[in-house]
């Protein structure tokens, strides 16, 4: 086997170890602090500090992540932030 073939090999190795996917939480002007860290302790099964940091984190940063896995994990929850209110993403 070439380099090049042990690169391309590679590559494609790293891109299938690195389909994991993140939902985004953006800041808005409507949801409170203590719904945005109910909502993801609820939803994302974070422990109350987590959420309360991501909720900080989204208010002086504008965003947060606040979830990473598979796609298929992650649309279910993202469903239910976006139900909730809460201004999210898949990326």
């Amino acid at each position: 086997m070439s380099t090049k073939e042990q690169i391309l090999e590679e590559v494609k190795i790293e891109e299938l170890l690195g389909n994991q996917n993140t939902i985004v939480l953006f800041n808005d002007d409507v949801n409170t602090f203590d719904h945005v860290i109910e909502t993801l302790v609820k939803v994302c099964n974070h422990e109350a500090l987590q959420a309360e940091q991501c909720a900080m984190l989204v208010h002086y940063k504008g965003k947060c992540d606040v979830k990473s896995g598979d796609i298929i994990d992650l649309v279910p929850m993202c469903s239910a932030l976006l139900d909730a209110g809460l201004s999210v993403e898949i990326q």
